[in-house]
């Protein structure tokens, strides 16, 4: 869902001030490559209607638009700062920053590769030119880091939280550029594609502001100052509860979807719910997203991707994180329930029902969706509240059986029977007169009949207009129903 958001209000924005929403696929961590994750992304902002003006998928004047088939790139940038003094090479193994972390935790402290510990550690700082060429001719294995300056103030205008001020002594460290495996990270390869495809504005997440300011020194360091994109941090989308960030495994916990689609881990083989798969309606995922952080400064609830790009901003972004209410996404997707038509749902229905072996005709399903659907929210609860019109109930509400059927009912459901078999225009309207006329003829409660006929008709207390029903089932059905529960439930 955060990923999402992200995306809408990238999208928006562009929109709004007539520019591209570009899709670029990060993919230079290797260790975090995951099998179909591309592939999932691309459907999922299709499914939204965010459809990308640039793409691995339709190319554009500045691809390719995955990072790793931009490698060649990067490494000529990072040796540049190298050559500029901005960054340097570092030989220290794994293994060694393991052991100066354990040994930092061994005295309550926190180990940090830069300012305070870099001049004594194995890097190029700290060697001789020859040294340092020397490893690098014997492949022994290196990153390159960043050089950061010390007790700088890097000061920088968020869109949304205004002017954020870091020192670099105090809380940032040396971070890792170019990796030994010959691939950039997020860092380097983002501020260079960033400036190499002419972006001007990036929005993402608030997990991404501790980042900003090497992101600034990079572009400083680089001299693209003048070019250097305006940035914008998102507040976080929160749990229910409003404490923590909500997370894949909050949705598995709470009942609810946090993706957009079904998504399945290729690593442990766990499926985790999609909004799509629920039967929830892409409008109503993204005004539900578009609504998460943001308000359009009025009382509409409801917008078209058209109207939230005509009215977004991000001046009405909030700086703190926002709640998601799953009663919230089902209001939203009642709401568009209701505004499809009969054809369009009974389209969407009819599959389900092919699935459950039930074949139907068109006009009998969309009778059947006209009648329910005011009391549904999903094409799935179509089933729950109308299966009684494509398949004759099995068993009978207990409960109610216990209350509405008396000694009596057999026999005046049979004579009810009768009345039906003599109908000839079978409508609800024909229907209804006779049973009407027939029941004051007897001197019968209504309730006292229909309630009992409710539950041979469709096996409970639910369901539209009685008469309906019997219109829609059919005589044959209808007859057959009240014998088959005359004998069930007298058992």
């Amino acid at each position: 869902m955060g990923g999402v958001r992200t995306a809408l209000f990238n999208y928006l924005f562009a929109k709004k001030h007539g520019g591209d929403f570009i899709l670029r696929i990060e993919d230079t961590d290797q260790n975090r490559f995951v099998e179909g994750a591309e592939e999932y992304i691309a459907e999922s902002l299709n499914w939204c209607g965010l459809i990308p003006a640039e793409s691995p998928a339709t190319g554009g004047n500045y691809g390719p638009y995955r990072q790793s088939e931009r490698k060649h790139l990067y490494k000529q940038y990072a040796d540049q700062l190298v050559e500029s003094g901005w960054a340097y090479f570092a030989f220290d193994t794994p293994e060694e920053i393991d052991q100066l972390r354990k040994d930092a935790e061994s005295k309550n402290e926190t180990f940090s590769y830069g300012i305070g510990t870099r001049e004594g550690l194995n890097n190029s700082l700290n060697l001789r030119k020859e040294e340092v060429q020397k490893k690098i001719d014997k492949g022994e294995p290196y990153v390159i880091r960043f050089k950061m300056p010390v007790d700088l103030d890097v000061t920088e205008n968020d869109i949304i939280r205004g002017s954020v001020t870091f020192n670099t002594t105090k809380s940032l460290d040396d971070k890792v550029l170019f990796k030994s495996d010959g691939m950039p990270t997020y860092h380097l390869a983002n501020v260079v594609d960033d400036h190499l495809m002419e972006i001007t504005h990036v929005i993402r997440g608030e997990e991404w502001l501790p980042s900003l300011p090497l992101h600034v020194l990079l572009y400083q360091a680089f001299g693209w100052e003048n070019t250097k994109p305006q940035f914008a941090h998102l507040p976080l989308i929160l749990k229910p509860t409003g404490k923590g960030k909500l997370s894949k495994r909050d949705g598995d916990k709470m009942g609810f979807p946090v993706f957009p689609l079904q998504w399945k881990d290729s690593g442990t083989g766990e499926i985790f719910r999609g909004y799509r798969e629920d039967g929830y309606f892409p409008e109503a995922f993204i005004n539900l997203l578009a609504l998460l952080g943001w308000n359009p400064g009025t009382d509409q609830e409801f917008f078209t991707l058209e109207e939230l790009a005509d009215v977004f901003s991000l001046d009405r972004v909030v700086k703190s994180g926002s709640r998601f209410d799953p009663e919230k996404a089902k209001w939203f997707n009642k709401h568009y329930f209701q505004q499809k038509s009969v054809d369009e749902l009974s389209a969407q229905f009819k599959p389900l029902l092919a699935e459950k072996g039930i074949e139907a005709d068109d006009l009998r399903i969309k009778r059947v969706v006209a009648e329910i659907k005011e009391r549904c929210e999903f094409i799935t609860d179509l089933w729950e509240q109308g299966s009684f019109f494509f398949t004759a109930p099995a068993m009978y509400d207990e409960q109610s059986v216990k209350k509405r059927w008396k000694q009596e009912t057999p026999e005046q459901l049979s004579e009810i029977k009768s009345v039906f078999a003599k109908i000839d225009n079978w409508t609800a309207t024909a229907i209804k007169d006779s049973f009407s006329a027939f029941m004051t003829e007897k001197g019968w409660g209504f309730g006292a009949i229909m309630n009992p006929l409710r539950l041979c008709l469709v096996g409970g207390n639910i369901g539209p207009d009685l008469f309906i029903i019997c219109e829609i089932l059919g005589k044959e059905e209808t007859i057959g129903r009240i014998d088959k529960g005359i004998t069930e439930i007298s058992r």
